[in-house]
């Protein structure tokens, strides 16, 4: 699907890929809550999603390279068992849903899940193994459902008290493989040139301001503008 680089829907959806790229960089997520809004506004439910999971699991390329000797494979294998168990069965339940009520779904999915992220949501029981599970098949869920499947992920990692680096480096990992996944699962749609170029100028923004930027300060952008996001998602739905 080429955009048309003219129109006010487009920019904003490229500014988005450009904003989510760098947050994908410089902390391991981020993108899909900056970029999913956004495109799907723009292209539909259906087809924003797909470009969104593709350019998501691009997005974590250069960035784990980067990181990879912080990768703990032990953990991406214990939260993707269950993730790519259940996005085939997420992608079944909703395959006759209409999309609109897939877009509203998918906003009040970023906006719970902002909030969560914001308010620093602890729970002893995130620490325990059968979380995982429930972690695994939220994630899955959100992703097909809004391509947003970050926040499950980001509540276990945060309970976790994994060091930075490490976080970074295994989310890369993890996220690089469920957006792969499900995007093959539900029906990949290729980006356009344009898509593909915000992507690397993001990218390479977020590589330099990795570690340079502080969490909170890198954070805080990503909850503001993914709650906007989210927000205009609802908006137009209803």
């Amino acid at each position: 699907m080429i955009a048309d680089v003219g129109s006010l829907g487009t920019l904003v959806g490229l500014a988005a890929v450009v904003v989510g790229a760098i947050a994908q960089a410089a902390t391991g997520m981020g993108f899909s809550l900056v970029v999913a809004p956004c495109l799907v506004a723009v292209m539909g439910p259906r087809d924003g999603v797909a470009v969104t999971l593709v350019l998501a699991a691009l997005s974590s390329v250069a960035p784990l390279w980067n990181n990879r000797s912080h990768v703990e494979p032990r953990a991406v294998v214990r939260l993707l068992a269950p993730t790519l168990a259940f996005t085939p069965v997420a992608a079944w339940a909703v395959r006759d849903v209409e999309t609109r009520w897939l877009a509203l779904a998918g906003g009040v999915g970023v906006i719970a899940a902002t909030l969560l992220l914001a308010g620093g949501l602890r729970s002893p029981w995130l620490r325990r193994r059968e979380a995982v599970v429930v972690v695994g098949a939220a994630s899955a869920a959100l992703n097909v459902v809004g391509g947003v499947g970050g926040p499950p992920v980001g509540l276990y990692v945060a309970n976790a008290g994994w060091e930075p680096r490490k976080a970074r480096g295994t989310l890369q990992a993890y996220f690089g493989v469920q957006n792969l996944v499900t995007a093959l699962v539900l029906g990949p749609v290729l980006p356009d040139p344009a898509q593909l170029a915000a992507l690397a100028l993001g990218t390479a923004a977020g590589l330099l301001l990795s570690g340079r930027t502080g969490a909170a300060t890198v954070r805080a952008g990503i909850l503001t503008v993914s709650l906007f996001g989210g927000v205009w998602l609802v908006a137009g739905t209803v």
